[in-house]
């Protein structure tokens, strides 16, 4: 048997939103790794369970990713999962690193990718649905039309230079930096913009505002902020 590394994107949280191809590559693995533990926390291990219940006779390894900007400290526990991984591949075995989302977009699954493909092992991504994109049909709005342009943004890094630019802005993964974001909001031509925010988007606890006065400071690290430009 082949050794292969998926990297599947489950979906913002809705299981009706997985593809079936993500379904048949975890079904198709021998082994499943989750990027925080215990798995009963995993958001991505929970959206799975509803619509694949086999996942738990799966052999599950939990990886938890740390949340550090120190670049050495970042790399070392990068390199220790990346060894993890790399020792079942090569057992032959086939293994599905689960990611909410899409892996392509702001994912820690990029990091092990690389890492396998630089060393000449197989690595697949399989899409999900952007969370981004299911905010939008959430909130029954497109994100952008015509020449709209349409910025994706990591909400946990510095916003000011974004306050800026044109068309369409997405904070993702807003929840730590709401209230600077709301402030930084209000302080610059807030009449310009239609503000909208979606958390736990296709959750049991998905909560939807619109305005910018309406954004909760306390929601979660899953929380996406839509700002779009007025056509007047």
């Amino acid at each position: 048997m082949e050794s292969i590394l998926y990297g599947i994107g489950v979906g913002p949280g809705d299981p009706e939103l997985m593809t079936l191809k993500a379904l048949r590559c975890i079904r198709e693995s021998n082994v499943i790794i989750l990027p925080s533990k215990p798995k009963e926390e995993c958001y991505a291990y929970q959206i799975v369970k509803k619509v694949y219940p086999k996942i738990e006779e799966k052999e599950i390894a939990c990886l938890p990713f740390p949340m550090l900007k120190d670049k050495e400290k970042l790399m070392k526990a990068h390199n220790e999962i990346y060894d993890r991984i790399a020792g079942y591949l090569a057992e032959e075995k086939k293994v599905a690193f689960l990611t909410i989302g899409d892996p392509c977009v702001y994912s820690t699954y990029s990091y092990i990718h690389t890492r396998v493909t630089e060393k000449g092992g197989r690595a697949v991504i399989i899409n999900g649905v952007p969370s981004f994109c299911a905010a939008s049909a959430a909130l029954g709005i497109s994100l952008g039309d015509n020449k709209d342009e349409i910025h994706i943004i990591p909400a946990s890094y510095d916003i000011q230079h974004t306050l800026e630019l044109k068309g369409t802005r997405i904070y993702m993964k807003a929840g730590e930096k709401l209230r600077e974001l709301k402030k930084a909001l209000l302080e610059h031509e807030p009449e310009k913009y239609e503000v909208y925010a979606v958390s736990n988007c296709g959750m049991d606890n998905e909560k939807i505002s619109t305005g910018i006065n309406e954004l909760d400071e306390k929601s979660g690290y899953l929380t996406v902020v839509i700002v779009k430009e007025k056509k007047f």
